[in-house]
């Protein structure tokens, strides 16, 4: 199984990006998927995750709510997270990760069964 994120870089605060994640080697509709971020000097946390099969439900942490838009393609494989309204707090390596449990236990990493590299995020004030 791999996860290969993409779409990171530099945006001045109140831009947007939008990152990808590609998945392979696993039944991709039968993974909920979720993106989690590691600020410099801090520990990895939650920030969305969309539920397995069609994607209708989605959690987002408090931090991102409003601003961030999670969603996936089944048939490309990939999940996508929308940044919009960037701040420099937002600034981290995120990372995209599959799992399988029920969604509502999905903000905690010990329910991913695999994880991709990670692509950074860096946004200037």
């Amino acid at each position: 199984v791999q996860l290969q994120a993409s779409g990171g870089g530099l945006v001045q605060a109140g831009g947007s990006l939008r990152l990808s994640c590609a998945a392979s080697g696993l039944t991709f509709r039968n993974y909920g998927l979720g993106w989690f971020r590691q600020a410099p000097g801090k520990e990895r946390e939650f920030a969305a995750v969309i539920s397995r099969g069609g994607g209708t439900t989605t959690y987002y942490a408090d931090s991102v709510k409003g601003r961030f838009t999670i969603s996936r393609d089944n048939a490309k494989n990939t999940v996508y997270l929308q940044m919009n309204s960037l701040e420099p707090q937002d600034t981290a390596v995120y990372y995209c990760a599959a799992g399988s449990t029920i969604i509502t236990s999905m903000t905690m990493q010990s329910q991913y069964a695999y994880w991709g590299q990670g692509t950074l995020v860096t946004v200037s004030s």
